[in-house]
């Protein structure tokens, strides 16, 4: 090939990458993405984070302390109630705002995002959407102004197979009274209030379950043993992993959620959207990584040069960043046309992405990735728990495949 010509495939080659680099900075910041009432969400979250998550996470991380300050002022900003409706003290916003909102918050730190994620998500959405004006006085306007909320589906039998929830739910006259144990509830130590699933017709299965709203300082409710867990700690030490035990607590009829038989709707219509969040939370989660990575690789030097100059390196940053912006896009699409097919997939992609992540963080850090005075291995271990909750990655790829075909027989 000519001088002239090789001069002007390089010129060419830079002209496209300086193209590419432009690119990829406007889809980071998803200004054709995003509309303006969501950009402005995305950077209240994201300066709140870098100012007063970011500097905190490795401590509270380490000491599993709840982020009491940090919930508050999250409170305060009108966060805690993103899509709750205005005339109970929420913003009254949309799920991808939400959405933006949990990623920002969880890049700063993952147990933050985490409390904020599940709070909205599976306690004020629901209330907002379902509950009745007498029961948005009593389980939602103090849920915007401090108050947390709960959810209370899993038992110890009964994860993510939820016809076979034994909580029982009788009626006495103008009461519910509600028996039985759950497993796994968020918040549930600092909460105001929990949903509970419970069965009305253990024979009906699935057709049998019902929705209750339930103060958790009801008589006969009783919180169990916590469990620290390997990530998220600043709230899984005190909250996540905390059982709750109901003995014949009585509650009024008004209290029910829909009707009797709508439960199982409204579980999984609930988790639908709470899948959005912890697919949010994943990529916040990933970014954090990439940060983390990035950072360290511009500073260590390894054979005479920076690490950002070594082609394995170099690979693993890229690898990381396609992951990321592949999660938060499948995320932000789940976010505008919310639906089982695109929540499982997104939650699916999120969470296996960020694993990979922050395994390639760690990886670039060497030794240091796996000291706690550095942020990769609280990334590591935060990164894999998405896996998990909100589903696990095994029934996340069931649902697709279910819906995947659906839609190709209806075709």
């Amino acid at each position: 090939m000519a001088t002239g010509a090789l001069l002007k495939t390089a010129k060419y080659s830079l002209s496209t990458l300086q193209c590419a680099k432009a690119t990829v900075t406007k889809i980071r910041t998803f200004t054709t993405i995003l509309n303006e009432q969501q950009q402005e969400i995305r950077e209240l979250a994201k300066n709140f984070a870098d100012e007063n998550l970011k500097p905190n996470a490795s401590k509270l991380d380490l000491e599993g302390r709840f982020p009491f300050d940090q919930v508050k002022r999250l409170t305060d900003l009108g966060l805690m109630g993103v899509t709750v409706d205005e005339e109970y003290g929420g913003r009254g916003l949309d799920y991808l705002s939400l959405a933006v909102a949990v990623e920002e918050l969880s890049r700063g730190c993952a147990s933050t995002g985490m409390i904020m994620c599940l709070h909205n998500f599976l306690y004020a959405n629901l209330v907002n959407e379902k509950g009745t004006p007498e029961q948005k006085e009593i389980f939602l306007r103090e849920f915007t102004k401090g108050a947390i909320g709960c959810f209370a589906l899993s038992e110890p039998d009964a994860g993510s197979d939820v016809a076979n929830i034994k909580t029982t739910a009788t009626l006495d006259g103008d009461h519910w009274v509600l028996n039985g144990k759950k497993s796994w509830l968020s918040s549930a130590i600092e909460g105001s209030a929990v949903a509970v699933f419970a069965t009305f017709d253990p024979e009906l299965r699935h057709k049998g379950l019902a929705c209750f709203l339930v103060p958790m300082d009801a008589e006969g409710l009783f919180r169990g043993k916590k469990e620290p867990l390997m990530g998220v700690r600043a709230c899984a030490r005190a909250v996540t992993a905390c059982d709750m035990t109901l003995e014949e607590v009585r509650i009024p009829r008004s209290y029910m959620l829909g009707q009797q038989g709508d439960g199982f709707k409204i579980a999984m219509e609930q988790l639908d959207q709470a899948r959005i969040g912890v697919a949010a939370h994943a990529v916040g989660i990933a970014q954090a990584a990439l940060d983390t990575a990035m950072n360290y690789a511009k500073q260590r030097e390894a054979f005479g040069k920076s690490l950002t100059r070594l082609a394995s390196v170099k690979d693993r940053l890229t690898d990381m960043s396609i992951m990321i912006d592949s999660a938060r896009l499948l995320t932000y699409r789940a976010a505008t046309d919310v639906s089982t097919k695109n929540s499982s997939m997104a939650k699916y992609v999120a969470s296996r992405n960020a694993a990979a992540v922050a395994d390639h963080c760690v990886q670039i850090l060497g030794g240091r990735g796996l000291s706690t005075n550095y942020d990769a291995e609280r990334h590591y271990r935060d990164a894999r728990g998405t896996q998990i909750y909100g589903g696990v990655t095994d029934i996340q790829k069931r649902l697709i495949g279910h819906f995947l075909l659906k839609e190709h027989d209806a075709l």
